[in-house]
């Protein structure tokens, strides 16, 4: 046997010689299997001398060391995988079995090598805050939403790692986006702080409501712009009566403020002839309106926008006009914009249909089957919102001075001599801890400066507030621990805490925990935890973790197709999904139920929207003033637990079929912490097939055909079959859709086996199996992501024991959710810099 010695890395597919360093002296079991495999089957070809193509492999070894390595690597798998390494006319062929074993042996080695090459020494890199970090963090100092600034809508996209976006060494920070966070810190402190003193006015609007494109016409023929209507929700395609403007209030509001809005409105033809499906709508539920901002200046006026928060909303009345009233907060050049959100699902399509159905209706007069609709706002039934009358009054003074004011100030404003005191107070706040005497000599530098400057004393005290939101130690959760500590000081641990389960800064009782030096002993550290968890705030945990863990941060990136799919854009799918998934998972935070509930549940919560979704018999009580209730799911065998959840269901689908691969896939990695390895990239993609003539169970036994591929497929498949009975967004179904020309679709095969021998005849059995032999192997996984979330890095080999300690912990005091999430912020791992 020829030794194996590293010569040299060759270009494209001759990079293939980047195997792996093997020490000669003590080489494995697997290892000496490999040098076979080499020697057996390439070298005649590709060693030193000969290199055939190019291409060396006389060098390859084990472990890998570099990044061109693991592309190396992958290469090779990519080549044994096709059988095309080594060629088919060489008279000797490896078996199945040596091909397996030398693809595992790659695998593995490809795995440790990233480990090792992305790991950070066990300890977190100093990271920035996230973007949804970065806004809560402002609406807390400022004491007032800051969703209507868009003060990060043009700020890069968030890179996260491994969907988490709170890991230190992915959120890299560019020139550009520091340039805006000077332009956003400038932007927030002028528009809420620096506003002009201005007295409140009032605007009176009617007889002008002009609307764009298609209504336009009508609107005039029909009312003469008397009315400003309403005739679809705002996600749509066609865009026509989304979204209601004013026109003669283009130029918005003066300065940002709360102002009071009035609006003369009624519900129109809610109890309509016309057939409900046209429209998509419920029309046993009252019309809602909601009021958007809108800036004339970034868009369409009548079209979405990047900053449209909903200020407010109220059900509209069917009967007469009435007035409706709100206070909203707009910004200055804001302009209030009104939606429908529970209203027909598209105008135009609504219109033409109605046209087509109900001509009828006119008595023989003509009534184009398009989209005209004049004669239908004369004298049919089409279904809208009518405002009559619109006021607006504000700003609306606030006593005792604004919230932004006694925020950042302090309850007297703003006090010329008392400026650097009140600036060092909301420097400690932002920087969230004592202030240095550094940080107190840049607070006073710019201080004076802009006063030298002629700079009146608050514009002098608004430019250093702006120094301090672009200051690193704001911008980023930046270390004050010595170097040389191994844990956490006090005042960034309550820091870590803080973000861990509010995605804001310390409040003042944790605060003072880390002045008095009583946070770092572990007692105060679970006390502190337990009272963070039982605040409204922990929302931020709830959301934030979820996103990353579940990936749904994603759901609606792959939305389903318009036309096949129709209620997930008239009901608004994405948001009651995501809504489901967060109060189940903030229910068992609140009464420390079992972790094992993730997997398989009796109980879950849902809307009006979401009970017609699961079929669940709340469907025929539950209105959608209810909202999200706590609905039973005793002997019912379609829901319970995360994978009977629809944004799960959703989210790892991609919007136009199910695949038993990708959802497999997700729930390995999401659920069971196992991540499989990436499919060779010259291996072809499953065919779909749009027509339905083949089920994916079908198009699977083809690509499982080859030994290599059915090595992965075997763990994963069994992962995906058993929610095979979900369609994309999370409808149980029985049968596929039907092929064309068919009276009905494939029956669906939920069945499957798992790698250890275990079947499942449907969903119900395969959540079953889960529990009983994987919840162990979930709850770990659960640890681990919840730990690289709050201490914002990947754990490491390293951090085993840990895990496991915590893990025992855990199981031992009943494997509540609460006492895992107390457990791990109380661990070394959380603790440690």
């Amino acid at each position: 046997m020829r030794a194996l010695r590293l010569s040299r890395v060759l270009p494209g597919l001759a990079s293939l010689a980047l195997l792996a360093p093997f020490a000669p002296a003590a080489e494995s079991p697997a290892q000496k299997a490999l040098v076979r495999f080499m020697d057996d089957y390439c070298l005649k070809c590709h060693d030193s001398v000969t290199q055939k193509g190019d291409r060396e492999f006389e060098s390859f070894r084990l472990p890998l060391t570099k990044a061109t390595e693991l592309v190396a690597a992958k290469d090779i798998i990519d080549q044994i995988t096709l059988g095309d390494m080594p060629p088919a006319k060489a008279k000797a062929q490896p078996s199945d079995d040596e091909r397996l074993a030398v693809v595992r042996l790659l695998r593995e080695g490809i795995v440790a090598a990233r480990g090792k090459l992305e790991s950070t020494g066990a300890r977190t890199v100093m990271r920035r805050l996230s973007n949804r970090e970065y806004e809560n963090t402002l609406a807390t100092l400022f004491g007032r939403r800051v969703d209507t600034l868009g003060l990060t809508a043009d700020f890069p996209k968030e890179k996260a790692s491994e969907h988490i976006d709170t890991i230190g060494k992915s959120l890299v920070t560019s020139g550009f986006l520091l340039d805006q966070y000077f332009q956003s810190a400038n932007r927030l402190v002028e528009m809420r702080l620096g506003r002009p003193d201005t007295p409140p006015q009032s605007w009176d609007f009617k007889d002008h409501f002009v609307q764009y494109e298609e209504l336009q016409g009508p609107h005039k023929a029909a009312f003469n712009f008397r009315y400003l209507c309403l005739y679809e929700q705002p996600n749509t395609d066609t865009r026509q009566g989304g979204y209601g403007h004013i026109e003669d209030f283009l130029k918005g509001v003066p300065v940002s403020g709360l102002y009071d809005l009035e609006v003369l409105v009624q519900g129109m033809h809610r109890d309509t002839h016309y057939d409900p499906a046209i429209f998509g709508i419920d029309f046993s539920e009252p019309f809602v309106l909601a009021v958007v901002p809108g800036d004339a200046t970034k868009n369409h006026i009548h079209y979405p926008q990047a900053i449209e928060p909903i200020l407010a909303s109220s059900v509209v009345p069917d009967d007469k006009p009435e007035w409706l009233k709100f206070r909203v907060w707009l910004e200055a050049g804001q302009t209030p914009r009104f939606i429908f959100p529970n209203g027909p699902y598209e105008s135009r399509a609504s219109v033409i249909q109605v046209n087509k159905r109900y001509a009828d209706d006119f008595k023989g007069r003509t009534v184009k089957a398009d989209v005209s609709r004049t004669l239908l706002l004369q004298e049919g039934k089409l279904p809208h919102i009518r405002i009559s009358e619109i006021k607006l009054n504000g700003p609306v003074p606030e006593p005792g001075g604004s919230r932004e004011e006694v925020a950042v100030f302090g309850e007297k404003g703003f006090q010329p001599k008392e400026a650097l005191d009140q600036l060092y107070a909301f420097g400690a706040r932002a920087y969230r801890r004592p202030l240095t005497r550094a940080d107190r000599a840049a607070i006073r530098k710019l201080y004076d400066q802009r006063l030298a400057e002629k700079a009146p004393p608050r514009q002098a005290a608004l430019d250093t507030l702006k120094l301090i939101l672009c200051s690193p130690s704001f911008l980023y959760l930046s270390e004050i621990t010595g170097e040389k500590d191994p844990r956490l000081g006090p005042h960034d641990l309550a820091a870590r805490l803080s973000y861990a389960l509010w995605s804001a800064p310390p409040d003042a009782e944790l605060t003072a925990a880390a002045a008095s030096g009583k946070l770092t002993a572990p007692p105060e550290l679970r006390r502190q935890a337990q009272r963070l968890l039982a605040d409204d705030r922990v929302a931020g945990l709830v959301n934030g973790f979820l996103d990353s863990w579940l990936n749904l941060r994603d759901l609606g990136g792959m939305p389903p197709p318009r036309e096949t799919t129709r209620v997930y854009y008239a009901e608004n799918l994405p948001e009651a999904m995501k809504t489901d998934v967060r109060l189940f998972f903030r229910e068992l935070l609140r009464t420390n139920g079992p972790v094992r509930d993730l997997l398989d549940a009796d109980y879950t919560f849902a809307d009006k929207r979401l009970a017609r979704l699961y079929n669940l018999p709340e469907q025929k009580t539950l209105r959608l003033a209810d909202g999200f209730q706590r609905v039973s799911l005793a002997g019912n065998r379609q829901r319970g637990g995360l994978l009977g959840m629809a944004g799960v269901l959703t989210v790892s689908a991609n919007g136009v079929e199910t695949s038993p691969v990708t959802r497999g896939v997700w729930v390995s990695e999401n659920i069971l912490g196992l991540r499989p390895p990436p499919p060779p990239d010259v291996v072809p993609a499953i065919e779909s097939d749009v027509s339905g003539a083949t089920t994916i169970r079908e198009r699977l036994a083809k690509h499982r055909a080859d030994p290599v591929c059915a090595e992965c497929h075997r763990k994963i498949d069994p992962l995906g079959f058993g929610l095979e009975t979900f369609d994309p967004i999370g409808r149980w179904r029985d049968t596929y859709a039907k092929p064309k020309g068919k009276a009905s679709g494939p029956k669906v095969d939920a069945s499957g086996e798992f790698a250890s021998g275990k079947a499942y005849a449907g969903f119900a059995d395969f959540k079953a199996i889960l529990v009983a032999s994987r919840t162990d192997a979930f709850t770990r996984h659960l640890i681990g992501e919840f730990l690289s979330y709050a201490a914002g890095r990947h754990l490491e080999p390293v951090d085993d024991p840990a895990v496991e300690e915590i893990f025992q912990t855990v199981k031992k005091n009943g494997s509540g959710l609460r006492t895992l999430v107390v457990e791990c912020l109380a661990s070394e791992i959380f603790r440690s810099r």
